[in-house]
């Protein structure tokens, strides 16, 4: 289970070796907005010699706009190179672009969720093709589509795109990246609020703010206890393998509860509490 993910511009090859030893889960090579229009060819070549290199952390290819030309580029040197990580699809709409790009590329489709449109199709998506890998939201994009002037907007496209996540047995939705860099106390208490609707981890773009979604994600002491305490008593009746159970003290433990425990486990054993 990751927690973090990186980006970093696919035009700076000076800083991927830096974004490899940033402490991040993954790291995701940019095409898209990092990169100005008149350097598009240079990234793409830059990233496909990283690709080619190995790598201590998984890497993923953010491409560029599928209604612009530039994604056809992108995905034919992705099918040329090995080390792909996944690849991030910026701006989805339908399910029809996912499994346009899944038949072009042999790799875990993450998919972003830009516009109106995204979010209304956001379950067609996460559903498209047995290669979609996570959906999440790109929010920047998503707000100036909505018109939105904070983040009271985005509160029904969160919820909207953590529901068809789940619905459609996906990982939890990571969130998106905070922009402010330097305001790392927005960064926490942003990420708790996310945490609060269903997110797990969150894309940044500076190192710095690596330990602080760590540390907003991370269970702590109390919950990994409540998680350790279920599974064992699920044990020792002998039913953590079942749909729901009432166990001995009176409560009631259905699978959601029991996976949503073994998460905790999990990200306990990775990242402490």
């Amino acid at each position: 289970m990751l927690l973090t993910w990186l980006y970093v511009p696919g035009d700076r090859p000076d800083r991927f070796a830096k974004a490899l030893a940033s402490g991040a889960d993954a790291v995701i090579v940019d095409l898209e907005d990092a990169v100005s229009a008149g350097h598009k060819a240079y990234a793409r070549d830059a990233v496909a010699e990283f690709l080619a290199g190995p790598h201590p952390v998984p890497v993923q290819v953010r491409i560029n706009d599928l209604t612009a030309a530039e994604s056809a580029a992108d995905l034919a040197m992705l099918t040329q190179v090995s080390g792909v990580g996944g690849v991030r699809l910026p701006k989805v709409e339908s399910a029809e672009q996912v499994t346009a790009v899944a038949a072009a590329v042999d790799a875990p489709l993450h998919c972003l969720i830009e516009s109106a449109q995204g979010v209304e199709a956001a379950y067609a998506i996460a559903t498209a093709h047995p290669a979609v890998a996570s959906i999440g939201l790109g929010e920047a994009d998503l707000r100036s589509d909505l018109g939105a002037g904070d983040d009271t907007a985005l509160l029904w496209p969160r919820g909207r795109v953590v529901v068809a996540a789940r619905a459609a047995r996906l990982p939890s939705p990571a969130m998106s990246v905070y922009a402010n860099v330097s305001d790392l106390d927005g960064l926490a208490a942003s990420c708790r609020a996310g945490r609060d609707m269903g997110f797990v981890g969150r894309a940044a773009i500076h190192p710095r703010q690596l330990p602080v979604i760590v540390e907003a994600f991370r269970p702590g002491p109390d919950e990994v206890d409540r998680a350790q305490t279920l599974l064992a008593a699920l044990d020792a009746a002998q039913l953590r393998d079942q749909g729901t159970a009432v166990l001995a003290d009176g409560r009631f433990a259905d699978r959601a509860m029991v996976d949503a425990a073994r998460r905790t486990i999990e990200l306990a054993g990775r990242f402490g509490s």
